[in-house]
This record gives C-alpha cells, sequence and structure tokens, in this order.
C-alpha cells in the first residue's frame, strides 16, 4: 500500500470540488436533500483564512477537508467538507487528513477546532471521539436540527 500524501488546493480545483460533490452525495444518501446546505465559498478556504487539503494513494485523490476561520476572536477554526473515498476508508486516510488539518490551522494560530456532524456518520462521530474531540453545544447552520452534533478539540 502506498504512504498518502497531502496537498494544499484550492476549494474550487478540480480534484476539491469532485471530491467535495462526491461528499455531498453520500450525505445526501444518509440525510437526504443536498447532503449539506451550509453556504461556502471558495475565499473562505484560503490562507490566512483557512485552508483545503486533499489526500492522495498511489496518485489518486483519496480523501479531503478544509478549515476556515469561525468567529471573530482568531483563535477558531472549523472542519468542513471532511471525506474519504468509499474504497479508501478503513485505511487511516481521515486521520492522516485531519492530522493535516490540525496542523494547518495551528500554524495560523487557531487554538481550537470546531465541526458540526450528523448522527447518521458514526464512523465519522467514533474516529473524532478517538482523536480527542468532545461533544459541545450545537453551531452553525444545523445547530437547531435534530440529530445534529458538533465536537470540538484544543489545538
Amino acid at each position: 500500500m502506498s504512504e498518502i500524501e497531502i496537498r494544499v488546493v484550492r476549494y474550487d480545483s478540480l480534484v476539491a470540488q469532485q471530491l467535495v460533490a462526491d461528499a455531498l452525495a453520500d450525505l445526501g444518501k444518509r440525510y437526504g436533500g443536498s447532503g449539506d446546505d451550509t453556504p461556502v465559498e471558495p475565499a473562505e478556504f484560503e490562507a490566512p483564512s483557512g485552508a483545503f487539503l486533499v489526500a492522495y494513494r498511489g496518485g489518486e485523490p483519496v480523501g479531503c477537508a478544509g478549515w476556515r476561520s469561525h468567529g471573530d476572536a482568531g483563535d477558531t477554526a472549523e472542519l468542513k467538507r471532511m471525506y474519504t473515498t468509499p474504497a479508501a476508508r478503513g485505511r487511516g486516510v481521515a486521520r492522516a487528513v485531519l492530522t493535516a488539518v490540525e496542523r494547518s490551522a495551528r500554524e495560523y494560530g487557531r487554538k481550537r477546532l470546531i465541526l458540526e456532524c450528523g448522527d447518521q456518520q458514526p464512523e465519522a462521530i467514533a474516529m473524532y471521539q478517538a482523536c480527542g474531540y468532545v461533544q459541545i453545544e450545537n453551531f452553525g447552520y444545523y445547530r437547531n436540527e435534530p440529530g445534529t452534533l458538533s465536537f470540538a478539540r484544543p489545538l
């Protein structure tokens, strides 16, 4: 098995947009609708306010995630569009991407990473908890929706 390589890419790049489309399709199967209607602008994922990362294995894109600034204090980052392709699941891709996102956000002065997740993503919830994330009060676009879970971890 080849190593995982993680690259920072533009959110509006072809590879990022394909992975995001796949992620939204996966969420759509779990929750219905478009998968996630949270407003997202490509510029939110540009340094120093954010970054978008793509994981490659054997030269093929196999996962992604990004972070964007959250709130006015400048110390919190929000994880967005975390996704691993079905063929790459269970092979450490998600953890590698999450670690890279955390490192990137820390490099830009963020002290905390938060995320919004749904209760129909048990594998994601288990990974976040195993990585030290704890449940917090809901925030964001889906904060008042049943089944929404929010997590945070200090960086």
